[in-house]
């Protein structure tokens, strides 16, 4: 990674000075100026072009010549002599200047048009980068392996593939920074809308990403060399700049790019790829988020919420101007008042008239207070129904217990046969049964579940704590097919390994 020198950081100066607008609008003068190819401008044509940007008259002469003299001295300007109105001696003796934008200061205006632009948008999220990225690599594939390839047709399918997965990119990353926001902030707000985007998203990159892979693949360095040396010769043809090392300065960011692009399909060892990242992220953050709705939900739903409740409570408390006001919210809020929703007895209130207690009165001081045994005749009290007759559940009893029952035998005998503890292929299997289908995919489920990149080991425990599973990838791409009496279950072949565990006596659990 390259650092900036200081003289280069110093163009960015002008964004935090004390007149910071009008170091703005200068430089975009000078940046519109050059869009219409006049690069030079003197300080009367900016003070023009300046007034007519902000719409009145803010800024004098002395104003935009101390502003373009500042400019100069932090590199975002430079002055030449001007020399194309002297009519006189006069003139000639006067010192005249014209003024031009430098390269650091287009580069730092550039730079700050696009934070303008990242900062309001929220980053778009799109899906269509992805089929025409696709096009696009096949396309260089077939022009690879034509004798002369049309380095114009080159140049441009390069050009449209990198835009297109600077698209993508910035989508995945919209993405993945959106779900994780509102995982952080417990927001639900288009949490809907983002799930389903995400999950058709992570789909058409996992479809995708393996075809894309493979044409890179059939591509090849040698291919990719051929084409990007047809581009660079290309683009350096003519009297400027000809030469061998303009040639490698080409092909060298076409090399960097194409890196990138490969790196984002193509695993390679202990670095998997950011598809494969982005699909690992999205299942980890898409979960969290449907927790997050589930249990917004259940607070929309249920009156009762605790947590919240308690939250409320503490943010009441640290807003109490004093520790009274505190007293008093916690008298409040947990009940140290009169009971006034109790129903007390007439002996009661006979015996509080007749020794007069004040409403100051201490709880232990005060005669105790009797209240009625009977609920009052409204609010949540109703009168008991009558009993509903007893329904008699014994026969559907017997048939679950021996639906359990049945259903215990076979994972019992899926046990024996999985639970040796030796270590198998998954082609090995060849054929399960109902039982033993049932048991094994439940086993393979938790351990792909709990697998965070596909090309490493993963070891877990079974549901009841029964059984070890070792999930290994076997590296030599073949396949397993395993016949059941539903159908073929069909997948990358593994190593696999189920073994028994033994309880603290030695005992099988």
């Amino acid at each position: 990674m390259r650092v900036s020198s200081p003289e280069r950081i110093q163009v960015f100066a002008y964004i935090n000075a004390d007149n910071a607008p009008l170091y703005r609008t200068i430089m975009r003068v000078f940046m519109e100026s050059k869009q219409r190819f006049l690069f030079q401008l003197c300080p009367q044509d900016v003070l023009e072009a300046v007034r007519i940007s902000v719409g009145q008259e803010t800024s004098g002469q002395p104003e935009i010549d101390s502003g373009l003299e500042q400019l100069c001295e932090w590199g975002n300007l430079q002055k030449h002599p001007d020399t194309t109105s002297v009519g006189t001696v006069d003139d000639f003796l006067k010192q005249r200047y014209v003024f031009q934008i430098t390269r650091h200061g287009e580069a730092a205006e550039r730079a700050l048009a696009f934070f303008d632009a990242a900062r309001e948008g929220d980053g778009e999220l799109q899906s269509t980068a992805l089929a025409d990225i696709r096009y696009l690599v096949q396309e260089l594939k077939q022009l690879s392996r034509e004798a002369e390839p049309d380095a114009g047709k080159i140049h441009r399918n390069l050009l449209v593939l990198r835009t297109r997965f600077e698209d993508l990119s910035a989508s995945a990353q919209a993405f993945i920074e959106r779900l994780e926001r509102s995982v952080h902030v417990q927001s639900v707000v288009g949490a809907r809308q983002l799930i389903d985007y995400g999950e058709r998203f992570v789909g058409d990159v996992v479809l995708a990403a393996d075809s894309i892979g493979e044409t890179i693949r059939d591509l090849g360095a040698a291919g990719l060399e051929r084409l990007i040396q047809a581009v660079a010769e290309s683009n350096v043809r003519g009297p400027i700049a000809a030469t061998p090392e303009g040639v490698a300065a080409v092909c060298d960011q076409w090399r960097s790019d194409w890196k990138r692009f490969r790196d984002w399909f193509i695993s390679h060892a202990g670095r998997p790829s950011n598809a494969e990242m982005l699909r690992e992220r999205a299942r980890t953050l898409i979960p969290a988020l449907l927790g997050v709705i589930t249990n917004t939900n259940d607070r929309q739903i249920h009156r009762i919420d605790r947590f919240n409740d308690f939250r409320v409570l503490a943010r009441w408390f640290a807003e109490a101007e004093s520790d009274a006001e505190a007293h008093r919210l916690w008298r409040a809020v947990f009940g140290l008042c009169p009971a006034r929703h109790l129903i007390i007895n007439d002996q009661t209130l006979d015996e509080y008239e007749a020794r007069q207690v004040p409403a100051n009165t201490s709880w232990l001081e005060a005669p105790p207070v009797r209240i009625a045994m009977r609920p009052r005749d409204y609010g949540r009290f109703s009168p008991a129904a009558d009993l509903s007759c007893i329904i008699d559940r014994t026969a559907e009893k017997e048939k679950l217990a021996a639906a359990a029952h049945e259903e215990a035998l076979r994972i019992l005998s899926a046990q024996g046969r999985f639970g040796a503890g030796g270590r198998m292929r998954l082609s090995e299997l060849e054929h399960l049964e109902t039982g033993e289908f049932d048991l094994f995919v439940g086993l393979l489920g938790e351990a792909v579940s709990a697998r965070v990149f596909s090309n490493e080991p993963v070891e877990i425990f079974s549901g009841d704590g029964r059984l070890r599973v070792k999930l290994e990838p076997t590296g030599d791409g073949r396949e397993a097919l395993i016949l059941t009496t539903n159908g073929v279950f069909r997948g990358p072949d593994h190593w696999i390994s189920i073994e028994h565990i033994l309880s603290v006596d030695g005992v099988l659990r």
